[in-house]
């Protein structure tokens, strides 16, 4: 079946589950646009449900499983799609929940925690760094957080699904790293804070970054085993997150190579 109007009832849903986090959450679905990010989503066990084809532009092959495939008008696809080259195709797919109680870490696990992160870019940016780096899970202290909007997906060029997320209370959160013997080190100044590269990410770690508006709230100083920074040279003081994460992340896995 080809779709030719952007009238037709799928498509005017497609644009709401793009544009309307509510949507997403209520149906249970999200879009992801881009062929390697759709292969991604597929390699990460996400279960496709619908997929858009723009045959005119569409030249690869993926086994979609039992997902309905509609082919679609260039026009329709010119709508739907942020960006033009991304290989002309659309998914839909089931949502999946990212709880605490999912995530299942190794002996000497590596961990990101971000503290109510407020851009989907930044997000996507430091789940990028988590997929090159191999961190064992991505933490977002943030119950609202919606790791399926369009541009989380986007600038993490389909890592979302590489990477073990979960989200939940910053209580929680601290109570799960030391359930499991994970020490908690912050990026966080004050007197006692050395440096990034005074620090010893040998042992099972957990790297908490906050925003760049606020930092860290004291609540992680205050439950921190480490208080870290990284030495800026220059005239200002911090770094945007997605930066500092990779900056931290990699020591880490410098120090375990």
């Amino acid at each position: 079946m080809q779709i030719e109007s952007l009238q037709n009832p799928r498509i005017k849903n497609l644009l709401k589950l793009q544009e309307k986090s509510r949507e997403r959450k209520n149906q249970g679905l999200f879009i992801v646009e881009g062929t390697q990010e759709n292969e991604l989503a597929i390699k990460g066990n996400y279960e496709a449900v619908e997929i858009y084809l723009c045959e005119d532009i569409y030249h690869h092959t993926i086994n979609f499983g039992k997902a309905k495939v509609f082919t679609i008008t260039r026009p329709v696809f010119e709508k739907l799609a942020y960006r033009k080259s991304t290989g002309g195709i659309i998914g839909v797919y089931k949502t999946k929940a990212a709880q605490l109680d999912d995530l299942h870490l190794p002996e000497n696990a590596l961990v990101v925690v971000l503290e109510a992160v407020e851009k989907p870019g930044n997000l996507g940016a430091v789940l990028r760094t988590g997929d090159g780096a191999k961190v064992d899970a991505v933490i977002v202290c943030d119950e609202t957080v919606d790791f399926f909007n369009p541009n989380v997906i986007r600038s993490s060029v389909g890592t979302l699904f590489t990477n073990n997320i979960a989200a939940g209370k910053k209580e929680d959160v601290l109570n799960f790293l030391q359930s499991k013997n994970i020490q908690i080190v912050s990026t966080f100044l004050r007197d006692e804070t050395k440096s990034l590269y005074e620090t010893n990410f040998t042992k099972s770690s957990a790297i908490i970054l906050g925003t760049e508006a606020t930092g860290l709230s004291d609540f992680w100083a205050d439950n921190s085993d480490s208080l870290i920074k990284i030495p800026m040279l220059g005239f200002v003081d911090s770094l945007n997150v997605s930066n500092a994460a990779a900056i931290c992340v990699y020591e880490a896995v410098r120090q375990r190579v």
